[in-house]
């Protein structure tokens, strides 16, 4: 049974799907006036870890992402740049798209636009306005806090010891919070001010308020009540807090069964170390795209997986590089058993069937309480390691027969299916192009010592090791030393098994 950490109850309890086999999750996307940043990273992949592993549980889940494309800060972009807000924000949603695609966050089920939600989010207004939840006040509509007694059960704050949100000015600079009647209500529908997009509603021309879409759009989706909603820690006040009011307000209903919430990525200090909050201010703020110009998405995951996504996570080059090194050794492994299973030679097992058979299970077991629990991403990554140290050492010996073909398959299927279950391909340094980060003076040495003609740096490699196989038949050390040696000096490493030699790059 999976369990997960409410953020309304603050304990774990059990994820009881309100259709059995189905989950029904939505998870608050970005608005869009600008490329995503790491922090917005974190929470995205966070829940594409936490969405695949349900599925993986079999579970079909609806996903629904949103994507905020009217708001004051893609409007105040617009007018600095001399461009309408529907052309930044298609911009900034195609940006967001690739960007998430880059990093391997599935697509959701149904990704609506605010700007094309708007008659859901007047339909659910009108409903506040007639259950006396909601006032208008010369277009603007509010939503009235105190007419919701559970105001506050989300983030756990006394509604008496709130204060108001942040002062807005109208066009002709008169304050909204003048108008309100309480300093605690939020805008549902806001009236149009010159040169701001806007839609003809019962209140005259304007726009919706950011909290209303999210409610609109997961009552059209997913119905209420569903089953998961989330979204980062920061925006669990006032953000899903307002969302909680409002739909329960109206639907008379709960709204969410269960609140989940990533924790905060901080940066740490490049000169102390220190974790810091990411900001301008500092020097620090670090964009998606900015971030996988120096580091493979695999590893951005793969340091994401080693902290509970509960937790506050820091980014660092440190951090990275250690992230980088244990993806690299999984995926050595996997490469090391692909190449002993395509080399396997007949004769009696040289594996240890029986205790590779358990460290399978093991690690399965293990993976799944750990994910289980909360999705407990590092212990379960843990496991996976307890695997490949298991799968290291059944094949130390570096040789393999076709009588261990099944064990050592398995092994390798599981340790490929589990990071696989994290959005991680471990096969790709194998079956991808596996001399993408060779040197290129390899093919100037392939061409010395073997007549290489191509342009294709594994097959120089190729070529190399069967140029130095031939030379050893025929006792010409020269040669054969010539192409060791030429190869130790790129960065590569020669390893001679019973079933040929083998080579690893290293550099």
């Amino acid at each position: 049974m999976v369990k997960l950490y409410n953020t309304q109850t603050r304990s774990k309890i059990e994820l009881e799907p309100i259709t059995p086999g189905k989950i029904g999750m939505y998870v608050c996307g970005p608005t869009v006036y600008n490329r995503i940043h790491i922090g917005n990273a974190r929470t995205f992949i966070s829940f594409d870890i936490i969405r695949r592993y349900l599925m993986w549980r079999g579970y079909d889940v609806t996903f629904v992402q949103n994507v905020t494309d009217v708001d004051d800060k893609i409007i105040k972009r617009a007018n600095e740049e001399g461009r309408t807000a529907a052309e930044v924000a298609a911009e900034y949603t195609e940006a967001f798209i690739n960007d998430m695609r880059a990093v391997g966050v599935l697509d959701p089920t149904v990704r609506p636009k605010a700007t094309e939600e708007i008659d859901e989010m007047i339909k659910l207004v009108s409903e506040l306005i007639e259950k006396g939840h909601a006032y208008e006040v010369e277009g603007d509509v509010y939503f009235a806090v105190r007419s919701f007694p559970e105001y506050g059960k989300l983030s756990g704050r006394n509604i008496d010891e709130m204060e108001g949100g942040h002062r807005e000015l109208r066009a002709d600079g008169q304050g909204l919070e003048d108008r309100k009647r309480d300093p605690l209500d939020f805008a549902l529908w806001k009236a149009a001010k010159p040169g701001e997009p806007s839609w003809t509603s019962p209140w005259g021309e304007g726009r919706p308020g950011w909290h209303i879409e999210c409610s609109a759009m997961s009552r059209k989706y997913l119905g209420l009540p569903f089953d998961i909603h989330g979204g980062g820690s920061d925006l669990v006040f006032p953000h899903h807090e307002n969302e909680v009011a409002q739909s329960e307000a109206a639907g008379g209903c709960t709204f969410s069964n269960n609140w989940m919430h990533s924790g905060m990525l901080q940066i740490a200090n490049a000169e102390t170390g220190e974790a810091e909050k990411m900001s301008k201010s500092l020097n620090n703020f670090l964009l998606l795209y900015e971030a996988l110009e120096i580091v493979r998405p695999e590893s951005l995951r793969m340091l994401m997986l080693q902290t509970h996504y509960r937790s506050p996570l820091v980014f660092g080059d440190q951090r990275l590089s250690e992230a980088d090194a244990a993806l690299t050794r999984i995926e050595n492994a996997v490469k090391n058993l692909d190449w002993l299973l395509s080399n396997a030679a007949d004769g009696e097992a040289a594996v240890d069937a029986a205790a590779l058979d358990a460290a399978v299970a093991t690690a399965r077991e293990s993976f799944t309480a750990s994910m289980d629990d909360d999705f407990n991403a590092p212990e379960a990554l843990g496991a996976v390691f307890g695997l490949v140290n298991a799968s290291n050492a059944a094949v130390a010996a570096g040789a393999i027969t076709t009588a261990d073909v099944a064990v050592v398959t398995a092994a390798r299927e599981a340790i490929v299916e589990l990071m696989g279950v994290f959005g991680i391909d471990v096969t790709a340094a194998a079956s991808g192009d596996e001399g993408a980060n060779y040197p290129d003076a390899v093919l100037a040495l392939a061409a010395d010592l073997a007549g290489f003609d191509g342009t294709d740096k594994a097959a120089a490699v190729q070529a190399l090791l069967d140029a130095r196989a031939a030379a050893r038949k025929e006792k010409n050390w020269a040669v054969a030393d010539g192409v060791r040696n030429g190869l130790n000096d790129l960065g590569f490493t020669i390893e001679d098994t019973a079933q040929g030699a083998r080579v690893s790059y290293n550099g």
